[in-house]
């Protein structure tokens, strides 16, 4: 084993229950649906994903039957937490939300807004010791995990988003489906005093954006530092834990676990928080929570500061990272 394999999560429960959804979806699937949904391990395609609405690779929901449907959404019990899968799922059930707003405030789109336009890649062949994954993507949802050797885990990029972000009209009226990731961060933001705030506030004005967009590979300076967990108290330092757990923790428990002492091995004193935007609600804001091994993103600017973007990264095992060429080092005699 390599030393890049020892400093990996290793989750075996959680990649056979992977393993045995996305057997069990393909099974359902008609040789055409097959087609659709199954690509090489290989290749460029695992590394395209996108979080705005759009045509993706892959087999749509609305392409599926109903117990295919329900097949595919039990990756997301396999690989999620179930309040992972739960938000995913709402997420989804989001579109037709949106819809019904952009009809009420008379904004329209040119983006049809559907739940099932939401597509279901597999790549390569689930179970076994060659490297496979799945992806579940559509409008503000990407889900991308990787198995390596039957055992390794990457979950991501792992992206969750909100439009709206507070709901306005209709029955599900004041529903925010991503309300921890705005509370948690602004109650690390509240607690802080003035001097902090000097270092932790690197903008007065927000980003348009996450500012690591979709890009394949992420530049860790291009997200500003902010004040370093050292520099907090430890009332503080526990707001910034819960944050950072928060987004780990829309894994399946076993991969949460093992991320979550992965970044205590690196150092939290390394972790840092950074705020753009005014601090009053209602307003633009973004934040970053950045560790020598991950980054977290978070931007509410959009539409009247009513449409969040969230984003979990990994600078070395996105993908897969060093897993996959700790894998063939190893399976060739190369280590």
């Amino acid at each position: 084993m390599t030393t890049g394999t020892l400093r990996t999560p290793r989750a075996l429960a959680t990649a056979q229950r992977m393993a045995e959804a996305a057997t069990a979806l393909l099974e359902t699937l008609g040789s055409d649906q097959r087609a659709r949904a199954s690509f090489p391990f290989g290749g460029d395609e695992r590394y395209r994903w996108a979080y705005t609405p759009g045509p993706r690779n892959g087999l749509l929901l609305k392409e599926m039957t109903g117990a295919q449907r329900s097949a595919a959404l039990r990756l997301f019990d396999a690989g999620l937490s179930a309040r992972g899968a739960a938000t995913a799922q709402q997420i989804i059930a989001h579109e037709a939300i949106l819809h019904e707003t952009e009809r009420i405030e008379q904004r329209p789109s040119k983006d049809e807004r559907d739940p099932e336009l939401y597509y279901f890649t597999i790549f390569g062949t689930p179970g076994g010791a060659a490297p496979w994954g799945w992806r579940a993507s559509g409008h503000h949802l990407a889900l991308n995990f990787a198995v390596i050797d039957g055992a390794l885990v990457s979950p991501t990029p792992l992206f969750f988003g909100a439009n709206p972000a507070v709901v306005h009209h209709g029955p599900e009226r004041g529903l925010r489906i991503l309300a921890e990731e705005e509370e948690l961060a602004r109650a690390l933001l509240g607690s802080l005093e003035a001097g902090q705030k000097t270092l932790a506030v690197v903008d007065p004005v927000a980003p348009a954006d996450i500012l690591t967009r979709n890009y394949r590979v992420i530049d860790p300076a291009a997200v500003p530092h902010g004040i370093a967990y050292a520099a907090l108290s430890g009332e503080q330092r526990g707001h910034l834990v819960r944050v950072v757990r928060h987004y780990i923790e829309r894994t399946a428990d076993e991969v949460s676990a093992q991320v979550w002492a992965k970044i205590e091995r690196a150092g939290l004193n390394e972790l840092t928080f950074a705020w753009a935007g005014p601090e009053e609600r209602g307003q633009g804001h973004y934040y970053a929570v950045k560790g020598p091994t991950f980054l977290i993103e978070y931007d509410n600017t959009q539409n009247s500061a009513n449409h969040i973007h969230s984003v979990w990264r990994d600078f070395t095992h996105d993908w897969d990272g060093d897993m996959l060429a700790d894998h063939y080092a190893h399976a060739h005699g190369h280590a």
